[in-house]
């Protein structure tokens, strides 16, 4: 007997691009700048909103970071860094 999982908004995403691949067509590119402010929220397991809240952004800042709209700058940027290659500094400031 098998058991629908419910697939996660990341796991059909990956799912439609491993389609376009395969029928030739460009998948989803993105930025090295988008890459860094995903990946730096899912290293510290945060909501867009609890992350902006944390790095004292508005969430529209992390959703156009996240969308390729923006690219963030200065202290958000380093931040982002800081997140991502050690997330227990900011899991620390989460608390």
């Amino acid at each position: 007997m098998t058991s629908k999982r419910k697939m996660t908004d990341e796991g059909a995403e990956l799912l439609k691009a491993v389609k376009q691949m395969k029928a030739g067509k460009k998948g989803r590119v993105y930025t090295p700048e988008q890459l860094l402010a995903i990946s730096a929220r899912q290293s510290v397991n945060l909501t867009q909103k609890e992350f902006a809240r944390l790095l004292n952004v508005s969430v529209d800042s992390v959703q156009d970071w996240e969308q390729g709209r923006r690219s963030p700058r200065g202290a958000a940027r380093t931040l982002l860094r800081v997140a991502h290659e050690h997330p227990e500094v900011l899991e620390q400031l989460a608390d």
